[in-house]
Order: structure tokens, then sequence, then C-alpha cells
């Protein structure tokens, strides 16, 4: 990237700086006349001069042509004008004036509008650079620097770079030519008074600069420790498990409170040096003021200098002082941010930068990749400059199935890096086919080789779109009108410098995955889910999950065929009372209160259980039907009862979940509203405190707590309060809660819950497992099991996975790799979190499918090493032993010292 901010700012933005720049010069003789009409109108409109007698005119708007005298010898006329009398010359120039400020209100506007739309336009594209250039980090440059502190760079310390370049050529010319043009106007009224103006402004120029150097380096300082102070919060949260585990937090606060300390300090410093140098300008500013009225003052008595002359001075020298601090503030942004420019742009220029040329959309994966993969004296050294891969030199084929067999310090997951083209070898040659891998464009290393690492990172999103990211590498086809990027957009992108690529578009690669289109596409994630054994996951994520019945009809009715058939199914195995469903008419005691009372799934967060107590529709069927003092007594009973179990226990212990009223950090409070109920009763409770304890009754599921809270009176009472707020619901609301019906599929449910249309008895042991494997096998005979996978596929996986378990991810990740079918499959140790029987089974699974397409696979365990064509065997980094299971177990070799070791 360019080293000075000003080459790159000019470099981007050449065209529209010369536009913005033509428009200041053009704005300046208007600046001009603005501050001579001020004299006109003082001594011609008001003062009369050349008004000598009543009735006499004077020329408005005469125009003589420049240097008319010296070229012709005499003044040469352009247009005479026209005369008017003292009172319409004073009116004509006061609008005259009104004219000027308003064609000078605009050129700032338009001025100002162009440099702010320049100025976000290359932010844009400084912060686009600057990501594009993560995206090329080499690996093992990638993994050193810290994910806060790259995200902190762009978002936030290059923010102020974005107003800066608007500014930076524009602003100096914009405000030195009005500057320069109200100090000629002070010089044509008075020499002396135009010189005191422009010493008292070089004097500036000159003090405030240096004043401010210290403020610069504080600011530089203020900077890094922020930046580490981001990092070091990104790296609390990483650690959080062995924060935690080591019970280090004290520790981690002191660390923070250090890093503030420093911080505060500087930036303390920064305050008074930066009013203190205000203090300073304004003194100077204010300075010269003081001469013109003394000094002007002194010449218009004497009659050296008329009255509007010094007027005008004094209302264009207001005008300096604006322009000349901006200009000093300019001057002190400009190093502010160069320095700024220089700090981050040097965190994005490691060593080895991948080329652009390979990453480039046009790139072609090629033919499938065939022949040898020929390494020779390979060698990788480390960020010390010490070798971890040594001299590695060896010989496989593209389809064979060879495992990579050593130690963990053996450098073998750094071979599987550089066979997977993730790194390049610091020397020595790795070839595909006669092809150096690392000179490869990477739409063949990363379409044609796969690879899988132990720990797999998945992105916020859905299974689907996890599984489907691998084949994601271009636009495929346009995105559907209407719903894709504009012609503006594509446009002010390519202006900004950015691709013109459309995310609406449809960049999945379904050939790839060896589907035709979007319609089978689901089939093929079905069947890797199935070569992984995720598939049994995913079908209970999408129990959990929910369907659109507009879009998908057919699923909807199968759900509600389903729903039918199992109620069939219990009652004829007699298992009917392990369900208790939901009936408009009744009370279903396996509920809660809030489930009952709405008799429907909350489709917006005012209606979750939760928040009932403060939903204002709710209270008001509830007072309507005299319930809420009713709720509220039962808020205090369970209130007292949940005070009277947790007392003696400890935070974070079981029951605090299993009795979901009230939390630990809650329980403090109730406490206190207990003992006033106590002492005077519900009734002298204060607001708070009362929807406090209604909040309670709405988790409160009779057949679970057991406290006789909902007895066959209190559940007529809220069967009609239920019907009262559907209707109320129905008027008011409609979208608000999708209520129950037994003939209607709730697209607010999961599908699970639209199937039992009910809740499992408490206390029915083994219910739980009876009603799943009744479920399950309902779905296979009636052929909705893949309904609701593909609605498992819709399961989100939380941040980095976040919400998937260890081997989840894993499976996943091996998942993602086999549907793009490459012609390599690296695999990493990536299913070392499973256990010894699930590792041989999928390993077996995966070289079945892959019969004739290549897998490497470095192994920890050397006995799986029978599955496969051949061994590599490494050892300090070098590969000392290569050949087939049985070559390698029947002679003494370290294979069969380290088969022997397991």
């Amino acid at each position: 990237m360019e080293p000075n901010i000003f080459k790159y700012v000019w470099r981007h933005s050449r065209a529209e700086q010369l536009i913005i720049l033509l428009l200041v010069a053009v704005s300046l003789p208007f600046y001009y006349l603005s501050l001579n009409l001020p004299k006109q109108i003082v001594n011609e409109g008001i003062q009369g001069q050349g008004f000598d007698q009543p009735g006499s005119t004077q020329p408005f708007l005469a125009a003589d042509l420049p240097f008319g005298e010296e070229i012709f010898g005499r003044q040469v006329t352009l247009f005479g004008g026209f005369d008017l009398v003292q009172q319409d010359m004073l009116l004509a120039l006061s609008f005259s004036f009104l004219a000027l400020v308003m064609v000078n209100g605009m050129f700032k506007l338009v001025i100002n509008t162009r440099k702010g739309r320049l100025g976000e336009r290359l932010l844009r594209r400084l912060r686009f650079d600057l990501a594009d250039r993560i995206l090329r980090f080499p690996l093992p440059h990638l993994k050193r620097v810290k994910p806060s502190e790259m995200a902190t760079m762009i978002k936030d310390e290059v923010e102020p770079l974005g107003g800066f370049t608007g500014d930076a050529f524009a602003t100096p010319l914009f405000l030195g030519g009005q500057a320069a043009t109200a100090l000629l106007f002070i010089m044509v009224q008075s020499f002396w008074l135009g010189l005191v103006a422009a010493g008292v402004v070089a004097f500036q120029s000159y003090l405030i600069p240096r004043l401010r150097r210290r403020l610069l380096e504080l600011g530089r300082e203020r900077q890094l420790t922020a930046r580490q102070l981001a990092g070091r919060i990104g790296e609390i949260i990483d650690g959080g498990i062995e924060v935690r585990a080591h019970d280090t937090t004290n520790f981690e606060r002191a660390d923070l409170v250090a890093r503030l300390g420093r911080i505060f300090h500087i930036r303390f410093e920064i305050y008074q040096r930066k009013f203190f140098v205000k203090f300073i300008n304004n003194l100077l500013a204010q300075l010269t003021p003081f001469m013109f009225y003394a000094g002007g003052g002194l010449l218009a008595i004497s009659g050296r200098l008329d009255i509007g002359a010094l007027v005008a001075v004094i209302a264009a020298y207001k005008d300096l002082p604006s322009p000349i601090k901006e200009l000093i503030d300019w001057d002190q942004q400009r190093l502010d941010v160069q320095i700024k420019y220089e700090q981050v742009i040097d965190q994005f220029q490691p060593p080895q930068l991948i080329d652009p040329a390979r990453e480039a959309p046009e790139n072609d994966p090629g033919p499938p990749l065939k022949g040898e993969i020929v390494a020779s004296a390979l060698t990788l050294l480390d960020e010390n400059a010490l070798p971890v891969v040594r001299a590695a030199s060896f010989a496989i084929g593209v389809t064979d199935h060879v495992a990579i067999v050593g130690s963990n310090d053996s450098g073998m997951d750094l071979l599987s890096y550089m066979l997977a083209g993730l790194v390049t070898p610091s020397s020595g040659t790795l070839r595909i086919d006669g092809s150096d891998i690392d000179r490869l464009p990477t739409a063949v290393t990363g379409r044609r080789i796969a690879y899988v690492g132990a720990n797999a990172y998945h992105f916020a999103g859905t299974l689907r779109d996890n599984l489907l990211y691998g084949l994601k590498h271009r636009p495929l086809r346009a995105a559907k009108a209407g719903s894709g990027a504009s012609a503006a957009e594509l446009a002010e992108a390519r202006r900004a410098g950015n691709p013109e690529f459309d995310i609406k578009a449809d960049w999945i690669d379904y050939e790839a995955a060896g589907a035709s289109g979007a319609e089978d596409i689901t089939a093929r994630l079905i069947e890797v889910l199935a070569v992984v054994e995720l598939k049994s996951d995913v079908y209970r994520f999408g129990l959990t999950g929910t369907i659109d019945p507009l879009q998908h009809p057919d699923a909807a009715a199968g759900i509600l065929r389903a729903r039918a058939a199992l109620l069939g199914r219990l009652r004829d195995s007699g298992n009917e009372e392990l369900v208790v469903r939901f009936a408009e008419d009744s009370y279903n005691r396996n509920a809660s209160v809030a489930e009952n009372l709405l008799f429907g799934t909350p489709r917006v967060p005012a209606f979750a259980s939760g928040a009932l107590a403060k939903n204002p529709t709710v209270a008001a069927v509830l007072r309507e039907e005299g319930l809420v003092d009713d709720l509220v007594g039962m808020g205090a009973t369970i209130a007292k009862t949940m005070v009277e179990i947790f007392a003696d226990l400890p935070p974070g212990h079981p029951f605090f979940e299993q009795f979901s009223f009230i939390g630990d950090d809650d329980l403090p409070e109730f406490s206190a509203i207990v003992g006033r109920v106590d002492k005077a009763g519900v009734a002298a409770l204060d607001e708070t405190a009362r929807h406090l304890l209604l909040g309670l009754p709405f988790n409160y599921v009779e057949a679970r707590h057991r406290l006789g809270l909902v007895d066959d009176a209190m559940a007529a009472r809220l069967v009609k309060a239920r019907q009262r707020l559907a209707e109320r619901l129905e008027r008011d609301s409609p979208a608000a809660v999708e209520l129950y019906r037994a003939d209607a599929y709730n697209a607010a449910a999961s599908l699970q819950d639209n199937i039992l249309f009910g809740r499992l008895a408490f206390g029915q042991a083994g219910a739980e497992q009876i009603i799943g494997d009744a479920l399950a096998e309902l779905l296979d005979d009636l052929g909705l099991r893949e309904t609701v996978i593909k609605a498992g596929l819709d399961y989100n996986v939380g941040i980095g996975g976040g919400r998937l378990n260890s081997v989840q991810r894993q499976k996943l990740a091996i998942a993602r790799a086999l549907l793009k079918r490459p012609d390599i499959l690296v695999v990493n140790e990536a299913v070392s979190v499973l256990d010894g029987s699930a590792q041989n089974r999928l390993l077996e699974r995966i070289l079945d499918l892959r019969r004739g397409q290549g897998v490497i696979w470095t192994l920890y365990r050397p006995e799986m090493a029978v599955l496969f064509d051949g061994i590599l065997v490494m050892r300090d980094g070098r590969v000392v032993e290569q050949g087939s299971y049985e070559e390698l177990t029947g002679r003494d070799s370290t294979f069969k010292e380290l088969v022997a070791a397991e």
C-alpha cells in the first residue's frame, strides 16, 4: 500500500479532487465580493458618498474592462450599470450582499457534500483494502494476529481517515484561499492593519503546530494502548474457561486496572495540553481586533482611514480567525492521520502476502488433478527461522489413500498444511502433476483440494449455510429480480474500488456438489450428513425447528397427518396418558399458566412468558376477569416457597434451574418482598413489588411444581380469561400470537410441538423415550423424516459453531469438505474428538466413499493406517519412512515401533 496517505488519496480520487479544487477556485471571487460589499453599503448606501445632491444617482453593477486604460489609453466600459438614487442603492447593495451570502453558502454546501461523499468513498475503499489483505495473509501470520485488534483497526482506527481524505487537498486550498482573500482585502483597505493581521497569523501558524507536537505523540500512545486493551479483552473472552478454571479473575482485573490507568493518564495529559493550546490560540485571535480598534480608530480619527473601510476591515477579520484556526487544525489532523495511517498499514503488510491474481474470481479450477504429488527437500521454517519440516522428500499418487503417521511434534500437521496449499514452503518444492502447489490459483487449491483440521471453524448461520460454504467461490447466477444489488449500488462499489460482487446472487456451485440445482442440493446435503453420522443429530434439531406453511404446504399437511396418527398409535399402545393434549375449553395442568392463558405460541417478545406481567393487553384482560390480585397472591406464595427452599443453597444449585421462578441473583430482593408480605400483607406492597410477584405465576406448571395453586376453580377462570384474550388479540394484534387450533398447523411452534399438540405428562417414567421412539417410527412410516431433517438444516449453529458440541462441529466440517467432492481430501487429525470405535467407522466410511479419489490423513493412532494404500512416517520434521502397512510392519522400522507403543 502507499506509505503516504496523500499519495493514497491522490491516486484513488484524482478526478474528483480536481473538480472540488475547481469549485473552490471559482468560489473565491464571490467570497472577495462579499467582503467588499459591507464597505460599499456603509460608504455609499448609508453615508451617501457620491450622492452630493438630493436626487443624485450613481451607477449600480457598472463594469469596466480590466487594465483597459493601460491597453487602450482610456477606460473601456463594458456595462454602464443602472443609475440609482441613494435609497435604492442601499437596498440594491443589501440584496446583493444577501445574494452573495446565498451563493457562498451554496458553494460551501456543494463543496462539503462532494468532500463528504469523497471521504466516505475513500474510507470504504481503505477498509476494503485492509480487509482484503487479511484474506491474503499467509496462514502462519494469520494465526499470530489478534482478531479483536484487526477488527478495531478496520472499524475504529481508520474512521478519522475517512473525514480527512475528503479534506486532504480541498480544505487547505479553500481555507487558505479564504484567509488570503481576507488578508488581501484588509491590506487593500490599510496596508499597516493588513501587515499586523498577517504578522499575527504567521506567529499563530508557527507557534500552535509546535505546541501540538506532544499532542500527536500522546495520540499515538493512546491509539496503541487502546488497541492493546481491545486485544487483551479479546484474549480474556477467548480464554474464559482458563480464567475461571484457575481463579485468575482478580489478576485479570488488576491487569485491566493498570491498562485503563495508563489510558487515563494519557488522555488527561491530552486534555490539559489541548485546552492550553486553545487558550493561546484564542488569545492571539483576540489580540488583532484590539489592535484594529485602537490603531484603526486612531487612523480613522486622523482621517487616514474612512469609517466604512474600518468597518469592512473589522468584518473581514472576523472571517479570518476561523479559516486560520481550521487550517492549523487541519495541519494537526494531517500529522495525526498520517501517523495513524502508517501505524495501521504497517500491521497489514506481512511478508509473503498472497498474490491477488491467485484469488481472481475468473480463475478456473481446470481439469481434475492427476499424476503424482512430489516433494523434494521440502522445508518449512517457523517464525524464529527454525526448521519444523526438514528436507522432506516423497512421491504419492493423487488418487492414493495415504496416512501420515508420527508423534505430536513430528511436523505432520505442518506437512498437511503444505499439501493442502495453505502454507508456502520455505524452501524445496512441492508439485502436483508437475505444477508448484504454492503457485496454483486458489481456484485449484480451494476446490480441487479440501482440508479439515482438528479445530474446524463454523460461521454464524444455519447448518445449511455452513455445509454450502465450501461451494461459494464466485457469483454464478444473478439474484432474483428485486432482491439483488441495484445498478447504482454496483456502480458506487466500482467508484470505491470494491469488486462489483452481489452478495444476494446465487454463489453456490451445485455442479461441484453433484447436484443440478437448488432443487436437489438438499438430497446431497443429507447424503454427506449420513456419511459422517450427523443425520440423527440434524433430525433432533429439526424436531425443535419450524417451517413456513405458506412455502411448504405439503410438509405442513404431513405434520398434521402425523398429529392425528400419533394420537391413534398412543391409544393403541396404551400410552395415551403420556401426552396431555391441548383443548380450547380445558386447562392443561402440564403446561404453564402463560401457555394456558395465551393458548398459542408468541410471535413477538411482548407476549413471551417473562414479559406478560408488563403487557398492557394481558393486564387489561386480567383486570377485567378480576385475576390480578389472585395472581399476585400466587406469586407471593411461590416467592415464599422458593425463599424457604433456596435459603441455605449455594448459588448455581440445580434447584434454581428446576424451579426456574427466581434466579440466585434475585433471591435477596424477593426475600425482602416476602418479609413485607408477612408483616403487612400483599395489599401493602408498592406497584414495583406487585409487578415482580405478578410475573412469577406465568411460569408455574401445576403438574411439575405441585404447590396446589391452580385448583379447578382457578383453572376455569384462566380458561375464561384465555377466551377473552383470544378475542382481543384477534381484534387488536392478530399477528402477536399464533393460537393453537386442533385442525391447523402452528407456524410459530416447533415441529415436535405441532405433532404432539400438547405436553408430556410429568411424573411418567420413561415418557420422553417412549414418545421419542413412537415419533421417530411414525415419521418414518409417513415418509416425513426427511421433512424434519430439512427443517434441521435451518438450525442456527451460533458464533463459531458454539451451539454444537465438539464432535458435531468436526463432523460438520468433514461433511462440508466431502460435499464439494475434491480430488484430494486432506484430514489433519479432525476426528480425534471422537471415541475409538466412532473414529474407525467414520474413517472406513470416508475411504469407501472416496475410492478413486485422493485422501491424505494424519494419524496419531498408527494402527488405523492399515486401512490406507500407503504410509508416510515422520519424526523430528523429517519423512523417515514410506511404504505400505505390510511393508513397514514386516521389517524393523520406526512405524513398527509406533504401532508397538500403542
